[in-house]
């Protein structure tokens, strides 16, 4: 019986420390609506969120009376991550929305990327300028880039596509390719998307890894798998498993290619490389020097006026003009 309570104390510790930890992504008051309600949320495929890097997650309900909504919010490990997320609940049905980069139309509501979050809201389709009291306070906010997309867009089925990240997801999308091929030890990262084609619908999956020589080298086993076409363009390895149509998968795997981006590194201009600022600070130089320097001076002439520091001649005099010329002839010059 003590070793029941104990262990009921130490769950119900443990539940209050979740619920602690996932409750601090929405405000209390969302513009004129309160928060009535907040709890964690059903979570579907844990596997699969596992492998996106769930961190925290929240739902939360708001109203004012006459109007109400409900927000989901999903902290992951990263933006690509919470892209990844983004696209495998993206409903089929789902219009593209200019909320944000990553964002959808879901009926009454709207899923948007916001750096690694991932927001579904239902019953309210908000603007970007009535969620910057929210996106603004956000823990542990991360706005680097997500990656390129490599899939081509002529015949593409829209909201097909699918971001891998792992086994997990490409079990779920494309079961066909085992994980061992694609090689996600070795830095390998997927995307997936179904295409229309005059054979009916074919889906593609396009492998991208850190190096060439990686993907030529998994492109040798891709091209092993049975009933597979698979091509290589730079670091990406398109793969189609068992087309219907060989010739129809031939031409949408020429759609994929890739083109390398070269940086050079430059100098970043700072202040000093302004001219107009170099003369400002060249005057402001200058008369510093002249508010030490003139009032200097006046002391200086003050005090020796007073005849402080004189002792003496003032100055020390050569007398030059009473030493004899070089040639000319002294007093006792003799002829």
């Amino acid at each position: 019986m003590l070793r029941s309570r104990v262990l009921n104390r130490l769950l119900l510790a443990g539940l209050l420390g979740a619920v602690a930890a996932y409750g601090a992504i929405w405000p209390s008051q969302f513009g004129e609506l309160k928060r009535t309600s907040s709890a964690l949320p059903a979570v579907q495929d844990r596997p699969l969120w596992d492998e996106y890097g769930l961190e925290e997650a929240e739902t939360a309900r708001y109203s004012d009376g006459a109007r109400q909504f409900e927000g989901t919010a999903y902290r992951l490990k990263d933006p690509t991550s919470a892209f990844a997320a983004f696209e495998s609940i993206r409903p089929a049905g789902s219009q593209p929305s200019k909320l944000t980069d990553a964002a959808a139309e879901t009926g009454d509501g709207v899923l948007f990327v916001f750096g690694n979050y991932l927001f579904e809201f239902q019953g309210w389709k908000p603007q970007l300028n009535e969620l910057a009291g929210l996106l603004g306070q956000l823990p542990k906010l991360d706005q680097s880039p997500v990656p390129n997309s490599y899939l081509p867009s002529r015949g593409l089925v829209a909201n097909s596509e699918r971001y891998i990240l792992g086994p997990e997801g490409l079990d779920r999308f494309e079961p066909g390719l085992p994980p061992s091929v694609a090689a996600f030890s070795m830095g390998a990262e997927g995307q997936l998307a179904q295409y229309e084609t005059g054979a009916g619908r074919v889906q593609m999956a396009v492998f991208s890894y850190p190096t060439p020589q990686i993907a030529r080298q998994r492109l040798e086993v891709f091209q092993k798998l049975s009933g597979a076409m698979a091509k290589r363009a730079g670091p990406l390895v398109a793969v189609i498993l068992a087309p219907r149509d060989p010739n129809a998968a031939e031409r949408l795997l020429s759609y994929v290619t890739y083109r390398a981006t070269i940086t050079v590194d430059e100098r970043v201009p700072t202040g000093r490389d302004n001219v107009g600022d170099l003369m400002v600070n060249i005057f402001i130089l200058v008369g510093i020097i002249l508010a030490i320097t003139i009032p200097a001076g006046v002391v200086v002439g003050v005090l020796r006026h007073l005849g402080w520091g004189t002792s003496g001649d003032p100055m020390t005099l050569l007398h030059l003009e009473d030493q004899p010329r070089e040639g000319a002839a002294g007093p006792d010059h003799q002829p």
